[in-house]
């Protein structure tokens, strides 16, 4: 186990306690706060990239059909696998808003594209609930169950606010545990139901919850009534028959009684659980290795990570999961006065990195040795129907050199991408195809789609000459997956009206003197010269 001390570049007031970290397709997001610097994100989510001991956000878009989603705190996520034609995608249920109001909805998080230039696009829909819907509440868990071919969602515990006839002006912001009942969530109609265990006697809240195939178990937890953690550990099992389905309950007192622990996965139902709290005003300092198999539970203690004086002696911390084997971990600043920083960052590591520095943004891309090459020139990039504008993110803030560093570093690997199943571009055996390129294969930008992506031309079989006419021209080029050249759509050119020269007038222009002459007078002129 390792600790690696972490840089915030420009967003350190952006995590805050109760955010959360989700992992879509290699790449890790923060989600849960809202607000930039020197700009706006209306969505609250950012992508984390850590590189050279550095933490930097970018903000994230929304798709043009993606519904509002509130930046939330503490809400229950579950991680959602492809499963019959669904896309991969993070389940999001409850959590406060920055008002302190509490969530009841369910949001499904999805990536709807990925534009040039790895820019990502994200997709949010909320998912309409039925039946036995639970009331709004945070500090609970959402897991993803699997049983006979068929998926649902269980969600337990958490807090709440107390009931309208029984808040006062006093008491307006008191909460309570939710009672103790099992609610099951149907993903594809979104019906609901709730299932009272005579073994679950006490709501809790901010516990963990552990999945494997049908089986859900519950580790550590707070119930605010009696204001104590019980180290109990509770196997629940759930079994979607035709009918009705069954909920098996058992409660084991071989768990951990800690709070807000932070789960980091290690293997295949592997686990690291640390952090939290053993008590209201003493940190949990121990990791624990925790394995679920076919038989049960293993659970055994691990050596902790050399922790630093700033973690011993703090008395609050927070984090969530980064990647397999990883963790993001933040204690507040202290000292008078104030820090320019509001928390101090660190990355733990629970296994060895392999091939050197290992980078928390992962991407497509295929790592070459031209990455610190010079960028292309003009005549390498070719835009189709998309201007240079609009490959790069918007900012409408002055100063602001995030960006800038970070797009010269994604301008060089992105042209690396597969553009396609049939790509023959092999970075390590590349060789310059067209006269126009030196260090980078010729693209062209595909269209298709709202986000597009880009295609090597080589792969497209373009001769030169018509790459040349396409660069020169206000084209939109299709891939071949998406029709090729018989359904490029020219854009018509600008019909330029002659401009009619009309002959300048002088105002103060003489008119040449003209004289009349007699025949006499000639006949005297001519013999006159003669």
């Amino acid at each position: 186990m390792s600790l690696q001390p972490l840089t915030a570049v420009n967003c350190a007031s952006l995590v805050q306690p109760g955010f959360s970290l989700l992992e879509l397709e290699g790449e890790v997001y923060l989600f849960g706060q809202k607000g930039w610097l020197k700009r706006s994100c209306p969505t609250g989510i950012f992508g984390v990239r850590i590189k050279k001991e550095e933490l930097k956000l970018r903000a994230i878009s929304f798709s043009n059909n993606s519904c509002y989603l509130p930046p939330l705190r503490c809400p229950a996520i579950a991680h959602f696998e492809p499963h019959d034609g669904s896309p991969e995608c993070y389940l999001i249920h409850g959590g406060r808003t920055p008002n302190n109001e509490l969530s009841s909805s369910l949001y499904m998080l999805s990536v709807d594209s990925r534009g040039c230039n790895r820019k990502v696009t994200f997709c949010c829909q909320e998912k309409e609930l039925v039946g036995d819907v639970p009331c709004a509440r945070y500090g609970h868990t959402l897991s993803v169950i699997l049983s006979r071919g068929k998926t649902a969602c269980v969600l337990f515990g958490g807090r709440s606010y107390m009931p309208p006839t029984e808040r006062t002006t006093e008491n307006w912001n008191s909460v309570m545990d939710c009672p103790p009942q099992i609610f099951l969530i149907d993903l594809e109609f979104g019906c609901c139901t709730a299932h009272t265990l005579p073994e679950l006697t006490d709501g809790q809240s901010f516990h963990v919850a552990l999945v494997r195939e049908d089986c859900v178990y519950f580790l550590g937890g707070h119930i605010l009534s009696s204001d104590c953690r019980p180290p109990r550990l509770i196997r629940l099992s759930v079994e979607l028959l035709l009918g009705s389905p069954v909920l098996t309950c058992t409660v084991l007192h071989e768990g951990l009684a800690i709070t807000s622990a932070i789960v980091a996965p290690i293997g295949y139902h592997e686990y690291i659980v640390f952090g939290g709290y053993q008590s209201e005003t003493q940190k949990c300092m121990e990791c624990t290795y925790i394995g679920l198999d076919d038989v049960g539970v293993h659970m055994e203690p691990c050596k902790p990570p050399q922790w630093t004086s700033e973690i011993t002696h703090s008395r609050t911390w927070f984090g969530g999961s980064l990647c397999k084997g990883s963790a993001l971990i933040a204690i507040p600043s202290e000292g008078n006065p104030a820090p320019p920083d509001a928390y101090h960052f660190y990355r733990v590591s629970f296994q060895k990195e392999q091939d050197g520095e290992a980078s928390t943004q992962g991407c497509s891309q295929e790592s070459t040795d031209f990455e610190d090459s010079a960028p292309l020139e003009d005549s390498e990039e070719l835009y189709f129907g998309r201007e240079h504008h609009e490959l790069e993110y918007s900012s409408d803030g002055e100063g602001d050199t995030y960006n800038e560093e970070d797009e010269e570093n994604e301008s060089q690997t992105g042209y690396w991408i597969k553009c396609c199943l049939t790509c023959q571009v092999d970075p390590n055996t590349w060789e310059p195809y067209y006269s126009t390129e030196l260090t980078r294969p010729a693209m062209i930008f595909c269209s298709k789609g709202e986000g597009g992506h880009w295609v090597h031309a080589q792969c497209m079989e373009l001769p030169e000459s018509l790459l040349l006419c396409l660069s020169q021209d206000n084209s939109k080029y299709f891939c071949l997956d998406h029709g090729g050249l018989p359904k490029q759509e020219m854009t018509p050119p600008r019909q330029m009206l002659p401009v009619k020269r009309v002959p300048m007038k002088m105002t103060h222009r003489k008119a040449p003197v003209s004289m009349k002459i007699t025949p006499a007078k000639k006949s005297f002129l001519r013999r006159l010269f003669d």
